[in-house]
């Protein structure tokens, strides 16, 4: 399945969003994503905003926002904790950053992210 690129006006929202949150920036699937603790926490894929929501987050958002759905990179294969935002969600500048807020919250109570072993 070949993969869409993320649109030039979806990247700059982001990141016009995310420019006073304390967070480390990278790519993740090709496409830029936010990191707290080394815990990824908000990004794109493909043409979709996704962030990292505590079950209660979740809750809360759906009842004005029932389209929020699972991150799903690979069919079938549901990221825990990770959604994809719509957007009448994310186009509302208020809205969008209390769902950052709210995400860098949960994602900081989070442990650090703790580097892997590779066994030989």
């Amino acid at each position: 399945m070949k993969w869409v690129k993320a649109p030039e006006e979806l990247k700059d929202l982001l990141e016009d969003a995310m420019k006073d949150v304390q967070c480390e920036k990278r790519p993740m699937f090709g496409y830029p994503a936010y990191f707290i603790n080394k815990n990824m926490f908000i990004g794109l894929f493909q043409d979709k905003v996704f962030a990292r929501l505590s079950d209660q987050q979740l809750a809360a958002l759906r009842t004005n926002f029932p389209s929020i759905s699972s991150l799903e990179p690979m069919p079938g294969r549901p990221m825990k904790n990770y959604y994809t935002l719509p957007k009448e969600l994310y186009t509302d500048a208020r809205t969008f950053q209390k769902v950052i807020q709210g995400s860098a919250e949960y994602t900081q109570s989070l442990a650090p992210k703790q580097k892997k072993t590779r066994n030989k």
